[in-house]
């Protein structure tokens, strides 16, 4: 059972060390540990000071490309050599080294697909009132979208099992944590929380410039993302309230005109907007029906693209096999008519 932890990194010359130095070096249940470290376009030392803690495996970019494609290019680099458990986290030493043995504990007892670190939002003294409460808001309204027990839904500390992996794809540039949670709840996976710990904060977040634009990009992210998964009832829903509207305001007219004989009044401006929010009620109802229709290509190109993914994989991990039983038959060759040769010098 191999383990890769992957590590997102974007300047992080300074915590990266206190991130590494906490990992685990041994797991019971898992026979090798490796660590992956993206470097997302750093203009700083990051990639140096890996390389000088002894990290083999780095993916570099030349420009940052923010966080939702740095985790892609994680999980795919863990996906070809060979990983059948991995875990990200952050670089910014947030999240407890040692708690990923309890993280990936209900994938080992196959129990889960996905499992999540609930970092107890309300114990983390650095953060604010408000971000604590729409931090809670937040998972609340994940939890009902894509049906999954998520208590924090924003947390970078996760476990993935190979098949989970195999199946995640990430349209956001923004980030990742919600939209593969709903992705998740979609594709039947089965997800958990385990409640983990967290240090010290050593500095402030990346990913949004203030709560405001965090707000923003995340329910651009999440009604994009329930679009993608569910169409038909995210345009019914739409198209219901723009049909009601106007039917409400014809309902009006008729009640005004025929019911209290309020002929004296015009309403033509009334029955326009009614007559437009009708059909737009029912073009964007329509629209729905085109969505879902869409919507079953999708989930068929996602599942070509799942066994082309597991395909290709498996093709290079046997192609390493292969080339790791070549070397050592070539080693013990060598040492063989090493052997040969010391022995005809000795016996002269």
């Amino acid at each position: 059972m191999k383990l890769f932890i992957q590590i997102p990194c974007y300047n992080e010359e300074k915590t990266l060390p206190l991130t590494i130095r906490d990992l685990p070096k041994k797991i019971d249940g898992i026979d090798e540990i490796e660590i992956l470290v993206i470097n997302d376009g750093s203009t700083d030392r990051t990639e140096e000071v890996a390389r000088s803690l002894g990290i083999r495996h780095i993916v570099s970019f030349t420009s940052n490309r923010g966080l939702a494609r740095a985790f892609v290019a994680g999980i795919d680099e863990c996906l070809r050599l060979g990983a059948d458990i991995i875990v990200n986290t952050d670089a910014d030493h947030q999240y407890c080294g040692d708690d990923i043995e309890k993280l990936i504990s209900p994938i080992l007892r196959n129990e889960a697909d996905i499992v999540i670190g609930d970092r107890q939002v309300e114990r983390i003294n650095h953060f604010s009132f408000i971000k604590k409460q729409l931090q809670k808001f937040g998972s609340w309204v994940i939890r009902k979208i894509s049906h999954t027990p998520v208590t924090d839904v924003t947390s970078g500390f996760r476990a993935f099992s190979r098949e989970a992996a195999l199946q995640l794809n990430v349209f956001s540039s923004f980030t990742y944590t919600l939209e593969t949670i709903i992705q998740a709840g979609n594709k039947n996976l089965t997800i958990k929380s385990v409640k983990i710990r967290t240090n010290p904060k050593t500095r402030e977040s990346r990913l949004f410039k203030s709560i405001p634009s965090y707000l923003k990009n995340s329910i651009i992210t999440i009604i994009r993302v329930a679009t993608i998964y569910r169409p038909f009832r995210v345009f019914t829903i739409l198209g219901s309230l723009v049909f009601s509207t106007g039917f409400i305001l014809g309902l009006r007219y008729v009640i005004n005109i025929f019911i209290l004989n309020q002929t004296g009044r015009t309403y033509v401006q009334s029955v326009i907007l009614s007559g437009v929010l009708l059909l737009m009620g029912i073009m964007i109802i329509l629209i729905g029906f085109l969505a879902d229709l869409i919507s079953v290509n999708r989930s068929l190109s996602e599942d070509i693209l799942q066994r082309i993914k597991k395909l290709e994989y498996e093709h290079i991990a046997e192609k390493q096999s292969t080339t790791d039983i070549s070397e050592k038959a070539e080693v013990r060759d060598i040492r063989t008519y090493k052997r040969d040769i010391e022995k005809k010098i000795s016996t002269g």
